[in-house]
């Protein structure tokens, strides 16, 4: 399927990697926090687990909640993992109701190789895409297009706001919100 619209991407595909990303792990190198928390699109943060809005986003607020441990088996999540991978599953639902007011969602999570759906096999993650009534339309089915109707950067903003009004958040200098174990 092609996407319509998406110049916010140039920046991520032409980007210089150093040598020792070439072949790290995506998620594993968001695992720190860091000043490009926003740039990078990491919107909420535990000590285990991470937020992260979709690079490729099939609707506005897609969200990939990421365990900090390299696995690509949900059984091999220790309990602080698992804690913090469930726990930002449910603040993440919670931020997109308030900041979209979505009529439902697809959460999920691709496990194994590619064969399962996703690109990414060896790291565990959840998808956690909002829906709305009306969301889809001709493009995708005729056209092979999905149109995406905001900018990434409107909906880093959009959320942040959602995480950091939520009991037991602090806004810190990365740019994300940091979530109260």
């Amino acid at each position: 399927m092609e996407q319509l619209f998406a110049p916010w991407r140039i920046e991520w595909v032409t980007r210089e990697k150093p040598p020792e990303e070439a072949d790290e792990c995506v998620f594993c190198t968001f695992i720190d926090a860091s000043p490009e928390d926003r740039s990078r699109l990491v919107v909420a943060r535990m000590d285990a687990a991470y937020v992260l809005l979709n690079n490729y986003p099939y609707n506005p607020g897609h969200l990939l909640v990421i365990p900090h441990t390299h696995t690509g088996e949900l059984h091999s999540l220790d309990g602080p993992a698992r804690d913090a991978f469930e726990t930002l599953t449910y603040r993440s639902i919670e931020a997109l109701e308030s900041a979209f007011d979505p009529d439902g969602f697809n959460t999920g999570c691709n496990l194994g190789a590619a064969v399962a759906g996703g690109s990414i096999g060896d790291h565990v993650h959840r998808h956690i895409v909002p829906r709305w009534s009306g969301d889809t339309n001709f493009m995708p089915i005729i056209g092979g297009t999905k149109v995406l109707v905001q900018a990434l950067e409107d909906t880093y903003d959009a959320l942040y706001e959602a995480f950091a009004a939520q009991p037991g958040a602090d806004t810190v200098a990365t740019g994300g919100v940091r979530i109260e174990e």
